[in-house]
């Protein structure tokens, strides 16, 4: 039986944060500014208005990258 992944969920205060998108992060779910050099990918910012609990997609499928939107569900 597979198990499937479901969001992170992280408390955010005001600010600019950047998320990863490569997945290769040492500082997963934040870009820690050098390990996707070389992969395509760059970090997603975020302006935090005021703060906030975000879900992050884990599951690569989401439509509203990085945020989860519930696809999960439906994977394998």
């Amino acid at each position: 039986m597979s198990e499937k992944k479901g969001p992170i969920e992280v408390k955010e205060k005001p600010g600019v944060v950047h998320y990863c998108m490569c997945g290769k992060s040492t500082t997963l779910p934040y870009c820690d500014g050098k390990s996707h050099e070389g992969t395509g990918f760059t970090p997603y910012e975020y302006k935090v208005e005021q703060e906030e609990v975000v879900r992050l997609c884990t599951c690569g499928q989401s439509s509203n990258k990085p945020f989860c939107d519930g696809t999960h569900m439906l994977c394998p």
